[in-house]
């Protein structure tokens, strides 16, 4: 009786770690994607920046709204967060550019574009905090971004160097291969985003050089470079790590905001107090 409650318990055993290793290996399938396609980088995917960059890309403390939001309580204070500048430091404002960025900060988040459910802009909508997706195909087609907030999106032109002939709010991204960094130049910006919710921004002469590094299947370090002659007095230059969802049904969903703003935008056909009170 001794020897077969023995084997029994054996064959449990077996049976247990057959079950997770099986496991493990579905989990390590998902964990290890190719890193490379067709001898490129292998960008696919849904990442994620896990900063506080999207409340502010400067240093910042920990902060409460004002009185109008109390029923909110600890959910709407704004988290405090290290800065994303290459190097630390502030975002070198003219200083007319830098009153902008003051009289920004005091009107949020009415003044938000975001809050209007405008489209983010670049470099905005790649730390946004909803994930965003790449697609990316052959070795030198052209890439695809969604980004969920506003239901926008971007195609990167591989090998292009030409703009748009009118402004847009996500503006036209050119691309190239830099060894294996993806380089994403951005132009035509139309200057009426921000660059996170504390009011920091830029004008439309604004030129966003990206670059995608993939530091393993699951990482990818994520600078830009922001040039605006009207705004900075210098070039300036964000860097974070960027984060690939593993989760097995990893996913984008479009976040189709408009009916969100109607209230703020039209607050005064509405008979609504005016949010800026």
């Amino acid at each position: 009786m001794g020897s077969r409650m023995s084997r029994n318990l054996f064959s449990l055993i077996l049976f247990l770690t057959t079950a997770l290793l099986t496991t493990l290996s579905g989990q390590a399938q998902q964990l290890e994607m190719d890193t490379t396609l067709d001898g490129r980088p292998n960008l696919n995917g849904v990442w994620k920046a896990i900063n506080t960059a999207h409340w502010n890309l400067e240093a910042h403390s920990a902060e409460g709204l004002d009185r109008r939001f109390w029923q909110m309580g600890a959910i709407a204070a704004i988290p405090a967060g290290s800065s994303v500048l290459k190097d630390g430091g502030t975002i070198p404002y003219l200083p007319q550019a830098l009153e902008q960025r003051n009289a920004n900060r005091a009107g949020w988040p009415q003044e938000d574009p975001e809050a209007k459910c405008y489209m983010l802009g670049i470099p905005r909508a790649t730390y946004h905090d909803i994930p965003f997706q790449i697609f990316q195909g052959g070795r030198d087609d052209d890439l695809l971004m969604i980004y969920p907030f506003a239901a926008s999106q971007r195609v990167v032109h591989m090998n292009e160097t030409t703009g748009l002939p009118l402004d847009a709010w996500m503006g036209k991204s050119n691309g190239r291969w830099e060894g294996d960094t993806l380089v994403v130049t951005t132009l035509n910006q139309n200057g009426m985003t921000w660059l996170d919710r504390a009011g920091n921004h830029a004008s439309y002469q604004l030129v966003v050089t990206e670059r995608f590094t993939l530091l393993g299947p699951n990482h990818i370090w994520y600078e830009a470079t922001m040039e605006d002659p009207q705004t900075y007095s210098e070039p300036w230059t964000i860097e974070m790590p960027l984060y690939r969802l593993v989760d097995d049904n990893a996913q984008t969903f479009e976040h189709k905001c408009v009916p969100f703003a109607d209230d703020l935008l039209y607050w005064d056909l509405w008979g609504l107090d005016d949010p800026g009170q």
